[in-house]
């Protein structure tokens, strides 16, 4: 392995679902390996529901030598089903964690016996001591389900109390969002790296469905701009390559601690962003 990259980076994938998609990802993690990631999250579906992909992906990424790590969600979970899951997460060599609430699936009558994240992240410390470096989320646009802008932030500080190592955010396009974010949390006495989450845009309809679902906002110059490319994907991905350049250098400029970015499983986009930061 050569030189860490001066800006730390790092990447997320979602476990795939086909053996064409195990193949893809593959490929797209040994093109991605080239930044020299610091670690390789892998998400977790609702209550967990893709567990066992989650772990084989990260077990891969162990495997081609690189650092790991599982999100891990907390509704509809026991004590004693974490304890197992931490050990097991230990036996496979895994030194971090993306601690998450997760979404309550449908049909989920109750949260089980962690009601937040902060609860999750107060038992995995008390559970394993600093073995696990621990992630949690950050939303600069606020939470979709926060009560307010002032809870979000409570609810965030709750997570840094609890013994949190760093912050990964929701992806934004509005950096001034970011660092009203890191001000507020800071003030908060919650000092720890916050790192933005970076989402390439490579078509028009997905980032406006993933905006729309998760509270994150894309400016409305964008939505407009993107909306009168039509199906010219061309114009598209040329004119997303600018944006998150831009809002990467913007960061990078301020002092970020790192970027994480939201591969979606592929590795163009990505390479290309970083290419153009010098990365």
């Amino acid at each position: 392995m050569t030189t860490t990259p001066s800006l730390p980076l790092s990447l997320e994938f979602f476990p795939p679902k086909t053996p064409e998609g195990v193949t893809k990802l593959a490929a797209a993690r040994q093109a991605l390996y080239a930044l020299q990631p610091q670690f390789c999250s892998v998400t977790y579906g609702a209550g967990g529901s893709t567990q066992d992909g989650t772990l084989a992906t990260v077990q891969a990424i162990l495997d081609e030598g690189w650092q790991g790590a599982s999100h891990f969600t907390c509704i509809g979970a026991t004590r004693e089903s974490v304890r197992e899951r931490l050990a097991q997460f230990k036996a496979m060599g895994m030194r971090r964690i993306v601690a998450l609430r997760g979404d309550l699936p449908s049909g989920y009558g109750a949260f089980g016996e962690f009601r937040y994240a902060s609860d999750l992240v107060a038992f995995i410390r008390a559970e394993t001591g600093d073995h696990f470096h621990i992630e949690v989320a950050a939303y600069p646009e606020m939470h979709p389900q926060a009560r307010s802008p002032q809870a979000d932030l409570q609810a965030y500080a709750a997570k840094v109390q609890a013994g949190a190592d760093s912050a990964i955010t929701q992806f934004f396009f509005n950096a001034d969002a970011y660092w009203r974010f890191v001000d507020d949390a800071q003030a908060l006495g919650a000092r720890i790296p916050v790192v933005p989450g970076i989402m390439p845009i490579t078509n028009s309809s997905g980032i406006i469905r993933f905006a729309d679902g998760s509270g994150a906002e894309i400016p409305r110059w964008i939505r407009l701009r993107l909306q009168s490319y039509g199906d010219d994907s061309a114009s598209i991905k040329a004119f997303g390559l600018d944006v998150v350049t831009d809002l990467c250098e913007r960061l990078r400029a301020g002092g970020v601690p790192a970027l994480h970015f939201y591969t979606m499983n592929s590795s163009a986009a990505v390479l290309q962003i970083c290419e153009r930061l010098g990365l």
